[in-house]
């Protein structure tokens, strides 16, 4: 929240993969640097163009009982994908290290591909170095994204199942980066047209890898659909090799709307 607001940040959103964990400490956090915070969430789902869509929960209630029950369910589901991805590891002469591991589980804590492949490093530092593959994101992408060696998806929530979540906790759903996720427009138009049918709220036109085209397209077909427009930088901290810094994305003449996520402002 400090580095937030010495970058010029009033308005900002917490959402962590799967969890509320953190949105009460980022609730007093944020009083104490003059920051609105916005209680939130991202949900990792699987769908039939992709297998890791993230939906964005804006303006939950974090304390919300049914939620928690879902979140449960689903990260036991990300629990056991991330063991069986370990052992894959494993086969392939990379096993992780499992204290680090374990004692996030135990802790109640959940265990995503980021922390599999940070106990993959610990654990091979010496092998992985000369080929730079000792740093999360590098990892990650050499072997615990689709198509990589160690992969495998997760069974459970779909993108509908993740809106009807957020929206029985009072929130408002984003589909998060959607050229992340997709390259194609055509597919990008589609997947839009078909969320929006299931009660998706809003889109992250806004964002830290979007380019130009990117983005105008997205916010046309926003407006289109009657959606809202939010943005991104997706801050994982200062030492992560794409997204270290806040306020990290352009909005290229756009204006976002925000609609009621604003009105935490």
């Amino acid at each position: 929240m400090a580095a937030a607001a010495a970058a010029g940040v009033t308005l900002l959103a917490l959402t962590d993969h799967d969890t509320v964990d953190g949105v009460d400490e980022a609730l007093a956090a944020a009083g104490e640097h003059g920051i609105d915070l916005v209680p939130a969430i991202e949900l990792s789902t699987v769908d039939e163009l992709g297998e890791d869509f993230h939906v964005l929960g804006y303006g939950i209630d974090h304390t919300d009982a049914r939620l928690a029950e879902r979140l449960t369910l689903w990260r036991a589901d990300r629990a056991d994908r991330v063991e069986r991805m370990a052992a894959l590891l494993g086969e392939l002469g990379l096993p992780p290290d499992r204290e680090e591991i374990d004692a996030r589980l135990e802790a109640g804590r959940p265990v995503g591909r980021p922390h599999l492949a940070a106990a993959a490093i610990t654990a091979n530092r010496e092998l992985l170095e000369p080929a730079g593959l000792a740093e999360p994101s590098a990892f990650l992408e050499a072997y615990l994204i689709p198509g990589c060696p160690a992969y495998c998806r997760r069974e459970t929530p779909t993108v509908p199942e993740a809106i009807t979540a957020i929206h029985d906790a009072g929130g408002l759903a984003v589909w998060a980066h959607p050229f992340w996720d997709l390259w194609m427009h055509g597919e990008v138009r589609e997947a839009l047209a078909r969320f929006k049918g299931a009660g998706l709220d809003g889109v992250e036109a806004f964002y830290a890898t979007h380019d130009r085209e990117q983005t105008l397209l997205l916010a046309r077909l926003a407006g289109e659909h009657g959606l809202l427009t939010t943005g991104s930088a997706d801050f994982h901290g200062h030492e992560h090799r794409l997204f270290s810094r806040f306020r990290a994305f352009d909005l290229y003449g756009c204006e976002p709307n925000l609609g009621p996520i604003g009105a935490h402002a």
